[in-house]
């Protein structure tokens, strides 16, 4: 069994204890106290590689790595496990700080969390507020207590196994962002200069507009025969209705159904005033570092599971922008995403045959087409996407029903999952995640059979979220085992191949040019593990589609 080492810094200097642990949490020893813990910490990974018993990897590992300690294999995120034990036991809203954890193993009233990040933005690291301890506490009693309480909660668990798999996973990721954002994706100021100048115009002195922004504005306003702010919704709701044109919002996929020229020039509006405010000049300023874009990930920042970020949009870079995405002199970027990665996960989970055949090819919705809709890849698609976000009318219907007569299997699990959530209830991803219960009103509104139509409404909704939940954590877990046995993979390969970029299915490395190769290969491997882990014996396939390239705009 993997050795395990409780971890305390000093929140000043460079010290702090130490403490060998047994798998289930004992103590072996008493707490040893180190002048330079990173050290330390890097002479036991080098012998032994333990599992790092930690509150927040977030915190002590980027503390650890300050201080010059070497990259860990494997840690143990009290912080991030706690939430996923929370969720198992249906205390999704309970507080998960390491202090609150251990206010609750003593039964104690429990602090609420605070917030990640102080007034001037910056993060809050081993304040007494952010653990919330007891002044007179020992955070090292506190650490050992409530890791030793949350393996025997893995233990009892329906699946103890999954769920140490999933809490592995989870933590193996927490390492990976910390590093990733550290080393930071490649980005040329200058490349990203000319492509905002294409887009907006020459940078605005001040809090003005852009040009082309400005342009816009002034057509929108001609187009709409008034002065109008498009910045504004309501205003824009109002110009539009007095045009003779009834919008319920002005959401992009409302405005493309509008035959108005201003509703084409809004729709541009639109665009490129999110690519000013989300990725323009003021964001290069204040997220890009030494010619890297240095986000900072939130693992498991979602309720299913995918990743969140703290500000900068890593999650969300604009295609238009990708272009200033470019690697060193000398190397490449490795960029590989999951192809059809959620209806894969839909077959594999469900064991519906035929589903499963049609994942055991390359193009899913293409061997789909072939089985059940004359060679319509188009109707397949809508037909499977219907059923995995819980669409039924319009030109869902008829696909729908050609799914539930062929696939039956993988249309009992999302339904079924569906109708557990219309009626209050949770449910589970593949390793154990659990989705969030609807609050008690909501479950009183919901159940009220003579209630308005609303009532019926929200229940059908929160089915659907329930009915795409299981699918959407487990693909979730999948990228996160991924993610880990690459970051494994890599280690070989020496210091050269960096993890640099993370988004739901797809993973960049940045690596030397020589090595790219073998980084590809790496990919694949972890891809095949990952399908192992989460699935075991399955024909299921998830490829991962793999270019090699020196800017990311040619990655797709």
């Amino acid at each position: 069994m993997t050795q395990r080492t409780a971890v305390v810094p000093d929140p000043v200097g460079s010290g702090g204890r130490l403490l060998s642990l047994t798998e289930d949490g004992t103590p072996a020893g008493p707490p040893q106290a180190y002048a330079d813990l990173a050290a330390e910490v890097s002479r036991r990974e080098r012998e032994s590689a333990p599992r790092w018993v930690w509150a927040a990897t977030d915190e002590a590992y980027a503390w650890l790595l300050d201080r010059g300690a070497q990259r860990l294999a494997r840690c143990h995120d009290v912080k991030l496990v706690e939430s996923l034990l929370l969720g198992q036991e249906g205390r999704h809203r309970r507080p998960r700080s390491l202090g609150a954890a251990w206010a609750r193993l003593e039964g104690r009233p429990e602090p609420e969390d605070s917030p990640e990040h102080g007034a001037d933005g910056q993060p809050v690291l081993f304040a007494a507020d952010r653990h919330h301890l007891p002044p007179a506490a020992d955070p090292m009693a506190a650490l050992v207590a409530v890791h030793a309480g949350q393996q025997e909660r893995i233990a009892a668990g329906e699946h103890p196994d999954r769920m140490r798999l999933l809490c592995a996973a989870e933590s193996a990721g927490a390492l990976a962002a910390v590093e990733m954002g550290r080393d930071g994706l490649p980005w040329r100021a200058d490349v990203h200069d000319r492509l905002l100048t294409s887009l907006l115009g020459p940078r605005p002195a001040g809090g003005a507009r852009p040009m082309l922004l400005g342009e816009l504005a002034l057509g929108l306003q001609e187009a709409l025969g008034r002065p109008v702010n498009p910045d504004s919704p309501a205003q824009m709701l109002s110009a539009f209705a007095r045009a003779g044109v009834r919008l319920s919002s002005t959401r992009s996929h409302e405005l493309r159904r509008v035959d108005h020229p201003a509703a084409a020039l809004f729709l541009r509006y639109k665009e490129l005033s999110r690519i000013h405010a989300a990725h323009g000049w003021a964001w290069r300023e204040a997220w890009v570092r030494d010619g890297r874009f240095r986000p900072e990930y939130v693992v498991g920042g979602v309720v299913s599971g995918r990743w969140a970020t703290r500000g900068g949009g890593a999650l969300q870079i604009p295609r238009l922008l990708r272009a200033a995405v470019v690697a060193d002199p000398g190397h490449r970027l490795v960029v590989a995403d999951a192809g059809q990665l959620e209806p894969r996960v839909l077959a594999a989970l469900s064991g519906d045959a035929g589903l499963t055949r049609a994942a055991g090819d390359g193009d899913l919705y293409a061997a789909l087409a072939q089985d059940a809709f004359a060679g319509d890849r188009a109707r397949a698609k809508v037909g499977l996407l219907a059923a995995m976000y819980g669409q039924t009318g319009g030109e869902a219907a008829a696909p729908l029903a050609v799914l539930r007569s062929r696939f039956p299997a993988a249309l009992a699990l999302v339904e079924a999952a569906a109708r557990t959530g219309e009626a209050g209830g949770i449910v589970r991803s593949r390793l154990g995640r659990t989705s969030p219960a609807p609050s008690a009103e909501w479950l009183r509104d919901a159940g009220d059979d003579d209630g308005p139509g609303t009532d019926r409404r929200a229940a059908r909704s929160w089915g659907r979220f329930t009915r795409n939940f299981v699918i959407q954590a487990t693909a979730a877990e999948w990228a996160l085992a991924m993610l880990a046995a690459l970051r494994r993979e890599l280690t070989p390969l020496g210091p050269g191949p960096r993890l640099v970029f993370f988004q739901h299915d797809e993973v960049v490395v940045h690596t030397p040019a020589e090595l790219a190769p073998a980084v590809s290969s790496a990919v694949t491997a972890a891809g095949d593990e990952a399908r192992r882990l989460i699935f075991g014996p399955t024909r299921v396939v998830f490829p991962l589609h793999t270019h090699v390239v020196e800017c990311y705009a040619d990655a797709k």
